[in-house]
């Protein structure tokens, strides 16, 4: 696919979702939300002359979103040892008709958000319906350590769905 512009901002429209599903869940506040996609946005943008054409735009979107996010989350967690922010919901900024808005889907990404960071991530790609091998590969780990890992990531939010209702 050609550099520029034009491309890189269609692809960038076309995949919305992988990037907000990631900040929503990485960040606690509207501020870090914005700051998080603004800096996911210039690393897709650096990393696109690197771009693989054997490889799914949207596995190559997930792995730079994924690793920016991770390590604004360790940077940030680090500076809440000292400053304790006023917690907000996640906000999710789809449209009706890229995800279902019921009480149900919200309840899933708030639990989603206090997973740790690997699982986090996990579980995100997992709800995008990448194979396990996908997942594997963005995330350095072995196809059965993901299997293993989704396995008790469903009984953990089973278990959350469970005492929340």
């Amino acid at each position: 696919m050609k550099l520029n512009e034009e491309n890189f901002l269609k692809i960038l429209k076309d995949n919305q979702g992988i990037i907000l599903k990631i900040v929503n869940s990485y960040c606690q506040n509207i501020e870090d939300r914005n700051d998080l996609i603004q800096e996911i946005t210039i690393q897709l943008w650096k990393s696109w002359k690197n771009y693989n054409d054997d490889y799914k735009i949207s596995t190559w979107m997930y792995r730079i979103a994924l690793n920016v996010a991770i390590t604004s989350y360790r940077k940030t967690s680090r500076k809440e040892n000292f400053i304790q922010p006023i917690k907000e919901e996640p906000v999710f900024a789809y449209s009706s008709d890229d995800i279902d808005s019921s009480e149900s889907v919200k309840q899933l990404y708030y639990f989603i958000s206090k997973l740790n960071v690997l699982n986090k991530a996990l579980v995100l790609m997992y709800l995008d319906q990448y194979s396990y091998e996908e997942i594997a590969s963005v995330l350095g780990i072995s196809k059965t350590n993901v299997s293993t890992k989704i396995s008790r990531i469903k009984k953990h939010l089973k278990k959350e769905f469970n005492i929340k209702n």
